[in-house]
C-alpha cells in the first residue's frame, strides 16, 4: 500500500511539472509575438515608423505653434549642416585617396630608382629614360580637364596659342590638321576674335581666365611675345596629367605626327639644324695656335630645339623646364624665348648653377622639317623632294602666309613647280 501512494504521487507530481513548463512555454512564445508583432497577425496597419512627418504631428497636437514653428526651423537647420558635414566628408575622403596615391607612386619610384641593382654584361646595360609622369591634378583647373577630357586622345594633344595677329595663318594651320584626319588639338585664344573664329569654323578652342599679364600680351604682343607666353599657359595642361604637342602656327601638317613619335623623354623637340651635324650634334675643333702643341680644343656643339614644336610629357622635369623659362622670360629683359628653352635644357650643373636632369630627343628633321631644310636642301633634289615630310615649320623665313601655302601647293595638290620661285633665305 505504501509503496503504490509513493507511485502515485510521483505520478501526480510529474504531471504538474509538465503542465507548468507547457504553461511557461505558452507565456515565453506570446511574449515572443507580442513583441515582433504588436498589431496582430491578421492586422493591416503596418508598425507606425517614426518620421519627419509624424513628429510634427506629434507636435502639432502638443505644442503651440510658435514652438512648433522654431523647432521646424531647426530641423531644416540641422538638416542643411548635416549635408554639408557630408558633403565635407567626401571632399576630404577624395583627398585623402589623392594623397594616398600620390604616397604610393612616390614610394614606387623610390624603390624602382633606389633599390641597388648589379650592372648586367658588358653591352646590356641601359639607364632609366623615361621619367613617371605626374598624378593628375584637377582642381588645378576644372574648366579646362572638362575641355581636355572632350579633346585629347590617348591623354594627348596638340596645342597653339593664337590671337589676331596670326588669323589668317592659323586657318592655313588648322586647315591642314583637318585634311589630316587630327582630331585631338586645341587653339588657346588670346584673345575674343579668335574664339568667335575657331567655333565658326567648328575648331576646338580655349580661352583662359582673365590674367592681367598674359591677356596684355596676349592681346598686343608680337610673335616672341606670344611664343614666351605658352610656357606658362601649358603648366595646366601637364598638372591635369596631359602630353602636350606644342604648335606654332606657322606650321603645315602633311602627316599625323603622333604616328611618329618615341614618347621615351621628357622633351621631343625638332630641330633648327639642316643635316645631320647641325641636327644631332658634331665634334668642332677650335684651333689656337699660340698654345702649340696644345692649340686644338675639342668642342661639342648641336643646332638648338625649336621651341616653336615640341613634345612634352607630364613630368616633374618638364614642369620644372617650364617654370625655368617661363620665370627667365618674366624678370629678365630682351631675351629670346628659344634661346632660354635650349639653355635650361643643355647648361650643366656648375658652381652657382644647378642643371635640369630632363632626358630630351630631337626629332628625325626630314620627318619634322623646318623650312631652311626645305628650300635650300629638299626642293633642289630629286629623290629628298619624293619624301614626305610629317610637318613643315616656315621658321626661318619672315613671308609664313605664301610659304605655307606653297607648301600646301606642292605636297597635297601635287603642284611641281610651287616651291621655285621663292629664294633660299630672306630678301
Amino acid at each position: 500500500m505504501a509503496v503504490g501512494r509513493r507511485e502515485k504521487n510521483s505520478q501526480s507530481t510529474i504531471r504538474g511539472s509538465r503542465i507548468a513548463i507547457a504553461i511557461g512555454i505558452g507565456v515565453l512564445a506570446g511574449c515572443i509575438f507580442a513583441f515582433f508583432f504588436p498589431n496582430g497577425f491578421l492586422s493591416s496597419n503596418p508598425p507606425r515608423r517614426l518620421s519627419k512627418s509624424s513628429l510634427e504631428e506629434d507636435l502639432s497636437s502638443c505644442e503651440p505653434p510658435e514652438k512648433i514653428n522654431m523647432l521646424k526651423t531647426d530641423i531644416m537647420r540641422v538638416s542643411e549642416k548635416n549635408a554639408e558635414l557630408k558633403r565635407q566628408v567626401r571632399e576630404l575622403n577624395d583627398r585623402l585617396r589623392l594623397a594616398e596615391q600620390g604616397k604610393d607612386h612616390a614610394r614606387e619610384q623610390f624603390m624602382v630608382l633606389s633599390e641597388p641593382h648589379k650592372a648586367g654584361p658588358f653591352g646590356t646595360v641601359k639607364g632609366l629614360r623615361t621619367n613617371p609622369t605626374v598624378l593628375p591634378d584637377e582642381s588645378v583647373n576644372p574648366r579646362l580637364a572638362k575641355i581636355l577630357a572632350e579633346v585629347a586622345v590617348g591623354k594627348e594633344l596638340i596645342v597653339a596659342l593664337a590671337n589676331s595677329n596670326v588669323k589668317a595663318m592659323l586657318e592655313v594651320w588648322f586647315t591642314s590638321i583637318k585634311k589630316v584626319g587630327i582630331r585631338n588639338y586645341l587653339v588657346v585664344a588670346l584673345d575674343d576674335t579668335i574664339v568667335d573664329f575657331c567655333k565658326s569654323n567648328d575648331v576646338p578652342v580655349y580661352k583662359r581666365d582673365p590674367d592681367e599679364v598674359i591677356d596684355s600680351l596676349g592681346k598686343i604682343g608680337g610673335n616672341h611675345a606670344v611664343s614666351g607666353l605658352k610656357f606658362r599657359i601649358l603648366r595646366e595642361f601637364l598638372q591635369l596629367g596631359y602630353s602636350v604637342l606644342l604648335s606654332d602656327v606657322d606650321i603645315v601638317y602633311l602627316q599625323n605626327p603622333f604616328d611618329h613619335l618615341y614618347r621615351d623623354s621628357d622633351v621631343e623637340s625638332m630641330t633648327d639644324g639642316h643635316n645631320n651635324m647641325t641636327a644631332y650634334g658634331y665634334n668642332d675643333v677650335f684651333d689656337e695656335p699660340a698654345m702649340g702643341w696644345a692649340r686644338y680644343a675639342h668642342t661639342m656643339r648641336i643646332w638648338v630645339y625649336n621651341s616653336g614644336f615640341f613634345y612634352i610629357r607630364p613630368t616633374i622635369p618638364s614642369i620644372e623646364l617650364l617654370d625655368r623659362v617661363a620665370d627667365r622670360m618674366a624678370h629678365q629683359a630682351k631675351v629670346w624665348d628659344q634661346a632660354v628653352f635650349n639653355e635650361e635644357l643643355y647648361y650643366p650643373s656648375h658652381p652657382g648653377y644647378v642643371g635640369l636632369h630632363a632626358s630630351k630627343r630631337t626629332m628625325d628633321f626630314y620627318y619634322f622639317m623646318n623650312s631652311k631644310v626645305l628650300f635650300k636642301t629638299v626642293r633642289k633634289d630629286a629623290n629628298l623632294k619624293k619624301l614626305k615630310p610629317v610637318i613643315v615649320h616656315i621658321n626661318y623665313h619672315p613671308d609664313k602666309l605664301s610659304r605655307m601655302l606653297a607648301v600646301i601647293e606642292f605636297y597635297v595638290n601635287g603642284k611641281q613647280d610651287a616651291l621655285d620661285s621663292f629664294p633660299d633665305g630672306s630678301e
